[in-house]
């Protein structure tokens, strides 16, 4: 007797797949665009500035704001592309646009972060003569600028890791912004150029942190590894927990799309008991302890020979090629 089944939590998928507190996509998509017209429209006018007052620190300021101008297009079409229905060879739909977004927009921190601390050095080993009063007055309408755009990001679905990637961007803009106006004001007192270059490493350094971070992120959901919060073994060791679990294997635990983790198993039970009722418990304890709602469960009457074998032993006529570790209500390797 097999019990197979996904189960998924009240409510579902239904028109608002990911959203867990409760932010429409139509709203996430309306901050997004408020944003996305406040960073533009500053940019223009700061890279005109940049070159007039031969400042890096705003010039890179204004290619760090293209990025985000960038992040937030690549944000807004992903979030269209994840509400198209599952259909043909696309079963999970294209969810996962959004975690090729995220990507994308970590790999652009990299590379830009990469470029400004290359020019840094230069200018550190050769400082060009810097207007430190346009500088401070730009820059501090930039900070003006990304603290509404970063508002408006944070008012969307951030446990989204797309919208994530796009309010790292505005976040760390915000802070070259606040780095930038700092070297202005010491170009300004003390006419110590190389305060812009200075300033521009700080920022670099901020760039890779949160570039890092969105690559490793999403590198771990297209390796189908586990979300870090779950620990494949820890679930597979409680479910088999269970009075009438004998053995759980080909456990296998991913991440579907930002905050949609999944899970599968093949369980065996008890000759006696009730692979049905089996299920549904150990999809309440997945949903209820792990917060994973998305699960199939695959659920056999274990052979009387595999209750006779030793801990460790494994049946071949389930499982001719099984994944990751055997867990038991017994010792065992992990």
């Amino acid at each position: 007797m097999t019990g197979a089944q996904h189960a998924h939590e009240p409510g579902g998928h239904a028109g608002h797949e990911g959203h867990a507190h409760g932010v429409a996509a139509d709203a996430d998509r309306r901050w997004l665009a408020i944003a996305l017209t406040l960073i533009a429209s500053f940019m223009a006018i700061e890279v005109v500035i940049g070159i007039i007052a031969q400042s890096l620190a705003l010039i890179s300021d204004a290619a760090h704001m293209l990025t985000d101008a960038v992040s937030i297009v690549l944000a807004l079409i992903a979030m269209r592309l994840a509400a198209r229905p599952a259909r043909g060879g696309f079963t999970y739909g294209l969810k996962r646009a959004e975690i090729l977004s995220a990507q994308a927009n970590g790999l652009t921190l990299l590379l830009l972060g990469a470029w400004l601390a290359y020019e840094a050095v230069l200018r550190l080993i050769d400082p060009p003569e810097v207007e430190g009063g346009l500088v401070l007055g730009t820059a501090l309408a930039g900070i003006a600028v990304n603290i509404a755009a970063a508002w408006c990001i944070s008012k969307a679905n951030r446990t989204s890791l797309n919208v994530e990637g796009a309010y790292q961007h505005i976040l760390n803009d915000l802070f070259a912004f606040i780095g930038t106006a700092v070297a202005g004001l010491i170009v300004l007192l003390t006419e110590f150029a190389r305060a812009d270059a200075i300033a521009t490493l700080v920022v670099v350094v901020l760039m890779v942190r949160a570039g890092y971070g969105l690559v490793r992120e999403s590198g771990r959901i297209f390796l189908e590894a586990a979300p870090a919060h779950l620990d494949p073994d820890t679930i597979g060791d409680r479910l088999v927990a269970h009075g009438t679990v004998t053995e759980v294997h080909d456990l296998h635990v991913w991440t579907i799309t930002s905050g949609q983790p999944a899970l599968s198993a093949h369980v065996l039970v008890d000759p006696g008991a009730d692979c049905h009722t089996v299920r549904r418990d150990l999809e309440r304890t997945l949903h209820t302890d792990y917060g994973i709602s998305h699960t199939t469960l695959q659920v056999d009457h274990a052979p009387a020979d595999l209750l006779e074998v030793r801990a460790g032993a494994f049946d071949d006529a389930h499982c001719e090629t099984p994944h990751g570790p055997v867990h038991r209500d017994e010792p065992h390797p992990h």
